[in-house]
């Protein structure tokens, strides 16, 4: 299930403002069929949350290597512990209240202008979702 960003790419956005100005006629159908797309998008994306609620989990063996990556990768910067560091914490208390929606699409995502990367290379969109799902509960010690 794909995650909504919140706000489209910036550079689309842009892109298709800049094409929509220009005075052709064709120009100006691709641009408003591409913001009519984009917006189509986001409104028809189901939220991340359903995925969550559905018990979507990884297999065993990868949800061992998920597990093992949060805890190497993401603690190098949220702090071992997931306390803090350079990075906000992630604990259960720290995330509540705040959106799964959102907080799955920063982790696939990032956080452009801040040191958070995408982890969309790393992470399938479900197994994003599941990560916040597992950090908003207390994040498991290991694969087991």
């Amino acid at each position: 299930m794909p995650i909504p960003p919140f706000f489209p790419e910036p550079n689309a956005v842009t892109e298709a403002i800049a094409v929509f100005s220009r005075p052709s006629a064709p120009r100006r159908l691709a641009a408003a069929l591409l913001l009519t797309g984009l917006c189509a998008a986001l409104l028809a994306a189901p939220p991340a949350r359903a995925a969550a609620e559905a018990g979507v989990s990884p297999a065993p063996a990868r949800r061992a290597e998920i597990i093992r990556m949060v805890r190497q990768d993401c603690g190098s910067c949220h702090g071992m512990t997931f306390k803090g560091g350079l990075g906000p914490a992630l604990t259960p208390e720290a995330l509540a209240g705040k959106p799964m929606e959102s907080l799955a699409a920063t982790v696939f995502y990032g956080r452009k202008g801040t040191p958070m990367p995408p982890w969309s290379s790393m992470l399938s969109e479900a197994e994003a979702t599941w990560v916040v799902q597992q950090l908003m509960r207390g994040f498991p010690d290991s694969g087991n």
